[in-house]
């Protein structure tokens, strides 16, 4: 069994949550846990699953952001294009956001760009500054996509927690320079937040809101303070 659980996106400035990431998990042995490969289930099952979330959340009537990650081989598979689209007929009004985990080539953002946006649906570009997500690596993509995300564990993982302001104000500063939309992602106590606040980041997310989660009920989905 597959499930999406949700970790929310937070407006700091504005107190409220705007969107929720969905994470894709399989249950195995009892327990939930990421799976091996992405792409063992297929986007038309990931779109009906997103589907049944977006209707347990309401964001029909929230307009709250629905965050779907695709990796390289999702993304070029011949029928992507037309299941997002799809899928995003089927949300409407609600908000959808793609979230790119690979850099794509200028060929490929150019396609993305030119038939996602033709139905709002907005591109974002996960992870910038660690793994092949150098901006070297994704500054031809900038221009074609609507936001970035920052994510301050790649680099506490690595050993590189020192590095995190240097490296977030100037993400921060690209996404300035570019117009887009920027997200720190592993915001997970209140040092972080305050950080971001001294930097002027704004949207957020992290266990300090909330550990990713199933939705099966009303309960609210932040824990920590906005």
């Amino acid at each position: 069994m597959y499930r999406f659980f949700v970790q929310p996106q937070v407006d700091h400035s504005q107190k409220a949550v705007f969107g929720y990431e969905l994470l894709l998990r399989k249950e195995m042995n009892g327990r939930w846990a990421v799976p091996q490969s992405f792409t063992e289930l297929s986007l038309d099952k990931q779109a009906e699953l997103l589907e049944q979330l977006a209707s347990q959340l309401q964001t029909k009537a929230t307009n709250q952001v629905l965050v779907l990650n695709l990796n390289r081989q999702q993304a070029e598979d011949d029928f992507m294009l037309g299941t997002i689209i799809y899928l995003k007929k089927r949300l409407n009004p609600a908000a959808l956001t793609i979230e790119l985990t690979e850099s794509p080539s200028l060929a490929e953002i150019q396609k993305y760009s030119l038939f996602f946006h033709q139905h709002d649906i907005k591109l974002s570009i996960d992870d910038v500054g660690t793994g092949s997500n150098t901006f070297q690596n994704i500054q031809h993509a900038l221009p074609f996509v609507d936001q970035i995300k920052f994510a301050m564990q790649n680099l506490r993982m690595s050993g590189q927690a020192d590095c995190i302001p240097r490296e977030l104000a100037f993400w921060r500063d690209v996404a300035r320079a570019y117009h887009l939309e920027f997200i720190l992602e592993g915001v997970e106590d209140q040092g972080d937040q305050k950080m971001a606040e001294k930097q002027g980041v704004e949207w957020h997310q992290g266990y300090y809101y909330g550990k990713p989660r199933l939705v099966d009920d009303g309960r609210q989905l932040v824990n920590g303070g906005c």
